[in-house]
């Protein structure tokens, strides 16, 4: 398949008091509704009013609590203390919606492949076939510890762990035929047992029996979604992802990361054009461009807290950076010895290439969301630099992160979509009923029992 000449839009939220941005929930408008289902229903349809691809949610299983051993900064500063449960969430957007995709993170160091495959093969059916799973192996020690562990597993042995597990849950929505379900009242037969496959999987890190408890889903299977940037991360994600969301900093990196992420597709006898991948970018749109930098300095400079700031960043690298001044350098050695995200330390590093990279300096990214592109104008230039990009060769769409709500998501459907509409370069309505549909993406092929 050719790649796509129209670019994806994927929405990325937490469940949460606040945006991506830790500081959104301090903006004098904000909407402080955020444990009613009203709040993400709203979200939802401005995001189908806009025609995005998919909404997806970010996640974790434990409060930031790596900075000094204590969740008390988090909570104190709300950087992101409150995490609601994803498959409520997705149950009540699903219901306000009939074509946005729906995306949710679930770990696979933490959840057994059985129950994630019955959770997404379940939600796939009953949004008629708009289901993604976003597959992280975690992050860091204070969720090892919600689930009766002292500590995390490494780097290396996440992604052993995630490779089997990804590969049972693939089997699991496919011990299922397509055709297995009959229906046949008059001769009492529900289902053909020859097409429901058991799969007696004995590896390294699982048994499971199988077959799944849920027919093969409308799609066959969800959508993947991926985020790995570093050299193993790029690997898991060549192999098992659809959607692959980067965080490169400026225009050049993205082009590097997307040849490179392509030719590992390649390589593995997948096909490119059948991959999205989506740098995650800022969009802060204004009726002028003086209104969008002023909204800019508002979002982005006055209401960042720096101990809010260091908090996610002990999160995101589980390391507690409690012990060290914000002008020590973040050395090989520091970055070889944490278990955390380690690409987001790498993203920082191409983008201040031949300066010393300090704590303070790797805070200011994390909390000023430089990890990831910031377009800041009107509606046409925020819409010319996208399209740049697209047509540049550094990315298939973008996913975009809300500065806040409301008026994030707002802003992009009603000044930046029409634009690229305007450019041919955006849809004017959905090509179908499932996500793979608007993605352009094919039914999967079962794996064979």
């Amino acid at each position: 398949m050719a790649r796509p000449s129209q670019m994806s839009l994927v929405a990325f939220l937490q469940a949460s008091n606040v945006s991506v941005y830790s500081g959104s929930w301090r903006y004098p408008s904000a909407s402080d509704d955020f444990l009613d289902l009203r709040y993400y229903q709203r979200i939802a349809r401005t995001l189908e009013d806009g025609t995005f691809d998919l909404m997806f949610f970010d996640d974790r299983l434990a409060m930031p609590a790596i900075y000094g051993d204590a969740t008390d900064d988090a909570v104190r500063y709300g950087a992101r203390p409150v995490k609601l449960d994803l498959t409520a969430v997705l149950g009540v957007c699903a219901a306000a919606t009939d074509r946005l995709g729906l995306g949710a993170t679930y770990s696979t160091t933490y959840y057994p492949p059985f129950h994630v495959a019955r959770t997404f093969a379940t939600l796939d059916h009953l949004t008629r076939g708009r289901c993604a799973w976003n597959v992280v192996t975690s992050v860091n020690d204070a969720e090892a510890r919600n689930f009766g562990v002292e500590a995390h597993l490494g780097h290396d042995e996440r992604y052993d762990r995630a490779e089997e597990f990804v590969d049972v849950v693939a089997r699991l929505w496919d011990s299922w035929e397509d055709d297995a379900l009959v229906g046949d009242r008059e001769s009492g037969v529900f289902a053909d047992p020859a097409k429901v496959h058991e799969l007696h999987h004995h590896g390294e890190y699982f048994d499971v029996r199988g077959p799944l408890t849920v027919p093969r889903s409308p799609q066959g299977r969800p959508v993947l979604l991926q985020a790995g940037s570093s050299g193993r991360g790029r690997d898991f994600a060549a192999r098992w992802a659809e959607l692959i969301f980067t965080a490169d900093p400026s225009r050049e990196v993205a082009v590097e990361h997307y040849r490179d992420q392509k030719d590992r597709i390649a390589d593995l006898g997948r096909d490119p054009d059948a991959v999205r991948i989506l740098p995650m970018a800022y969009a802060v749109v204004g009726e002028t461009e003086a209104i969008a930098k002023e909204k800019e300095e508002i979002f982005l400079d006055r209401l960042v807290h720096p101990m809010a700031s260091l908090t996610l960043l002990s999160e995101l690298l589980n390391h507690d950076f409690s012990g060290h001044g914000l002008d020590d350098e973040i050395t090989d050695d520091l970055i070889a010895s944490v278990s955390g995200i380690r690409g987001l330390v790498e993203g920082v590093r191409r983008h201040t290439a031949g300066e010393t990279l300090t704590l303070r300096t790797l805070a200011a990214h994390r909390a000023t969301l430089l990890q990831g592109p910031r377009f800041v104008g009107t509606g046409s230039q925020v819409a010319e630099e996208m399209h740049d990009w697209f047509d540049g060769e550094a990315c298939d769409g973008f996913v975009l992160a809300a500065t806040h709500f409301p008026g994030a998501f707002e802003d992009v459907t009603r000044m930046v979509v029409p634009e690229l509409r305007r450019r041919g370069v955006f849809r004017r309505d959905y090509p179908g009923t499932t996500l793979r549909d608007t993605l352009g993406l094919p039914h999967p092929a079962r794996i064979p029992a």
